[in-house]
């Protein structure tokens, strides 16, 4: 069964969050077209994401084994046991919407914690020898991630990468565990009133079934 992982990273309650939104717009028009594929959603700001503890791991990026873990506290088991599920979570999708807002040039800190949880040696990424790059260990089936972001402000295009720092990390990171098919749908203009809100909403929705083409999941490319 293909699977679509919904990322949301907002405290707000879907009604009142642009990207929250938009987001649930770009899901139910993508299932609508690929029915075959289940959702999970993972709401950052419910959920329980570890902060990582240097007795998690062995090395860098490296969780403990099950056999080291019994030498932990019942609780750091626990955590050790939820980062685990989280990375394996994400393993098993294919497909990964994220939707965000733009806070302090970035997004919600949240994201960032859940990132340092799913970007593991052996599991998504490898560990290179000496003189070695890294390589992504999720380029063995086709994958897709979209990023949805939103904005108060309309920022132009060609200052935008001054300003759009979370957007870059997440499309460097998708890459670097080997998800290069990556794409955004930035909600821009929210501005301060009902109406700027509405209008960038409806700006955004107008562009879910172009972003949905992009993917390019043909019937038998997910498996």
């Amino acid at each position: 069964m293909k699977k679509l992982l919904y990322i949301t990273v907002n405290s707000k309650p879907e009604n009142l969050s642009v990207s929250r939104t938009v987001g649930r717009a770009f899901v139910n028009k993508f299932v609508e077209r690929y029915p075959e594929f289940t959702v999970e959603e993972l709401d950052l700001y419910k959920e329980h994401i570890p902060r990582l503890e240097y007795q998690y791991f062995e090395s860098r990026n490296c969780m403990i084994n099950e056999e080291t873990a019994k030498n932990l506290s019942a609780k750091e088991q626990k955590e050790v046991q939820r980062i685990t599920e989280l990375c394996n979570q994400f393993i098993e999708s294919d497909v990964y919407v994220i939707a965000s807002p733009m806070w302090s040039l970035s997004f919600p800190a949240p994201l960032k914690e859940y990132i340092d949880c799913i970007v593991q040696v052996g599991k998504t990424i490898s560990l290179p020898k000496k003189g070695e790059k890294p390589e992504g260990l999720l380029n063995d089936r086709p994958r897709a991630a979209v990023y949805i972001q939103s904005s108060g402000g309309n920022i132009p295009w060609i200052i935008g990468t001054m300003f759009n720092k979370g957007v870059d990390y997440v499309e460097t990171i998708m890459n670097f565990m080997g998800i290069n098919k990556f794409e955004k749908l930035f909600v821009d203009g929210t501005g301060n009133t009902e109406e700027e809100r509405t209008v960038a909403i409806e700006k955004a929705k107008e562009k879910i079934d172009k972003i949905i083409e992009k993917i390019e999941i043909k019937e038998h490319a997910l498996v």
